[in-house]
């Protein structure tokens, strides 16, 4: 048991330093190609928008999790009438 939980857990820590090296994969949809070809047409690929990459999993759920802590960690402005606002840290 113990070892199988060590397991998951070096699995998930490697997975995590390559959503941070390499945030970017080939798209699965189109093999990288940025095209695909549908009956006689050559299309630009929908999934990729012809980029040939695709964001991570890992690295969306990464830069999600940073977007809500940021906006809910952020000071409000002094001029935003919806937010309350005080000199006083």
């Amino acid at each position: 048991m113990a070892l199988a939980s060590l397991a998951v857990l070096l699995v998930l820590a490697g997975y995590a330093v390559l959503c941070a090296i390499q945030p970017f994969a080939p798209c699965r949809k189109c093999s990288g190609m940025g095209v695909r070809q549908a009956r006689r047409k050559v299309k630009l690929c929908r999934r990729c928008r012809g980029q040939r990459y695709r964001l991570r999993l890992g690295r969306r759920l990464l830069n999600t999790g940073r977007d809500i802590h940021r906006a809910g960690t952020r000071r409000p402005h002094r001029h935003d009438p919806d937010e309350e606002f005080t000199p006083w840290p």
